[in-house]
């Protein structure tokens, strides 16, 4: 199995030569800048650029029947609630509604946004359409619309071949990509809780979402005071933790929701609920500060500072 995945560079050139409208829909207005900045470096990095051809390849050899195999699509038919979410999302987004899944093999609260550029499926674990708010699932289908709008799915599969299926490719050759990778969806996870927060139009039920996913409890999260619960976190998040942070493909929760209430805060989405945008901060504004909020580590020198800064 390991040779339907060899590294390709030429073929992976070739097999974006194809992807022109997709990567036209790079950079969406309201994209976290950092995700823009390091994604564009990554491009130029050997070790991603292969893993993103294995990506292709594994999708198209393995990862789409293992993944979809026995689930179900999204219909009108079938799921026709999540069936109109998912539209709704398409239009606040102003894309193609994108196919949608239920699948057993993905954990009862996750979801995957995974595929290659001109083939992607978003697929929720069972216990989604159950679990959320009908506001909430719209914050979730909205935050992978935003993965597939802002051409962030090549990266995700690679990055879900890399981690999920090591078994195919030898891991420690691969550690340089995964670094990488994880490094850029930190800044990915800021540019998506922007969409599902535009999809959802609900600040409150969008980090209601990002909570109950990350406790995968519904009965559990009944009884949990929010924002107690984000500033536990937060003060418990020392030493050790922080370097912990470097090797993780999202950032901290209380990071997460903190950066997402900045960005409610800018004049771009303050025009999109149709409020007085008058007291509002520039988009400009809110990216500086949540690279600040998404330093991992103190800078010991300007150029590490430039470095770990997200």
């Amino acid at each position: 199995m390991a040779s339907s995945i060899d590294f390709d560079f030429p073929g992976y050139v070739a097999a974006r030569k194809g992807q022109a409208a997709a990567r036209l829909r790079e950079g969406a207005a309201y994209a976290y800048g950092g995700d823009l900045k390091v994604r564009a470096a990554m491009d130029r990095m050997r070790p991603v650029t292969l893993a993103l051809e294995a990506g292709v390849r594994f999708w198209h050899s393995v990862g789409r029947n293992r993944l979809l195999g026995n689930a179900v699509r999204v219909s009108p038919r079938q799921f026709p609630k999540l069936a109109a979410l998912d539209d709704q999302c398409a239009e606040s987004l102003q894309i193609a509604t994108p196919a949608l899944y239920v699948s057993p093999q993905i954990p009862q609260l996750d979801s995957e946004t995974l595929g290659t550029s001109d083939e992607v499926a978003i697929v929720l674990g069972t216990a989604l359409p159950d679990s959320l708010t009908e506001p909430e699932l719209l914050a979730v289908i909205g935050h992978a619309c935003g993965h597939i709008q802002n051409n962030h799915v090549p990266y995700l599969t690679a990055l879900y071949l890399l981690r999920k299926a090591g078994n195919l490719i030898v891991r420690w050759a691969a550690q340089p990509a995964i670094l990488a990778l994880q490094g850029w969806s930190r800044r990915a996870e800021i540019t998506c809780d922007r969409a599902g927060l535009i999809c959802s139009r609900s600040l409150d039920a969008t980090v209601r979402s990002i909570v109950k996913r990350s406790l995968s409890a519904r009965e559990f999260f009944a009884n949990l005071n929010v924002d107690e619960y984000l500033a536990q976190l937060d003060a418990e998040q020392t030493g050790p933790s922080r370097f912990q942070e470097l090797l993780a493909a999202h950032p901290s929760l209380p990071k997460r929701v903190k950066a997402l209430r900045l960005f409610a805060g800018t004049t771009y989405f303050r025009s999109v609920m149709g409020e007085p945008v008058g007291a509002g901060t520039t988009k400009e504004a809110c990216d500086a500060e949540v690279a600040e909020l998404l330093t991992v580590l103190a800078a010991r020198a300007g150029q590490a500072e430039q470095a770990e800064d997200e």
